[in-house]
């Protein structure tokens, strides 16, 4: 089944079907935002959810930060909790027709939630909206990949497959600050565009 369906998220929200979403920024995205020291990165967050990194990198200053959804409702949540975050970075479109460039995307639970026929499409996509050297940063699940997602799984061997040729693997290691429910089931990851 084609899981990157705007219906299918549209009523995942409207029967609050959202078991992903804890509720604040993720510890070790939250952990890496914390490090970074220009607030003047140009960052995108795509199938960003309700959006509680794009939350704390606003309140922590950084002001450059486009959010991208397929689903209008999560975009209206962020909206609703921010309202100074500009409209015309809250974005309601597929991610795959989203042009522009950056220094900076931040991933989480968005992979996974895609169909794994997308994969190597979502790499392409990743490669194109990162200016040179950019990076793109965050959570990979490692658990066995299923038909039963999303959210989908894979492997520390799959992703190198995958990202290998066209991103430098900075970092692909077992997280050690997940939150308990996602503890032993993650993988924190920097990729540079090659």
């Amino acid at each position: 089944m084609m899981r990157f369906d705007k219906n299918f998220w549209d009523a995942k929200y409207q029967n609050n079907q959202t078991g992903w979403d804890i509720g604040y920024a993720s510890t070790p995205i939250k952990t890496y935002i914390d490090q970074l020291q220009n607030k003047d990165l140009k960052i995108l967050v795509p199938g960003a959810g309700n959006g509680y990194e794009v939350e704390y990198l606003f309140n922590e200053g950084f002001k450059n930060i486009t959010v991208i959804d397929i689903s209008e409702q999560p975009l209206k949540n962020l909206q609703q909790r921010l309202p100074n975050f500009p409209k015309e970075h809250l974005i309601h479109t597929n991610f795959f027709d989203h042009n522009n460039k950056y220094d900076l995307i931040l991933e989480q639970t968005f992979f996974c939630a895609l169909d794994p026929n997308l994969r190597i499409e979502y790499v392409a996509k990743m490669y194109d909206l990162l200016k040179n050297k950019g990076k793109l940063v965050g959570l990979l699940f490692d658990f066995e990949l299923t038909e039963d997602g999303p959210p989908f799984g894979g492997s520390l061997n799959e992703y190198l497959n995958l990202f290998a040729e066209n991103f430098k693997i900075s970092t692909l290691e077992r997280c050690y600050n997940s939150i308990k429910p996602r503890n032993g089931n993650e993988l924190f990851f920097i990729f540079e565009k090659n």
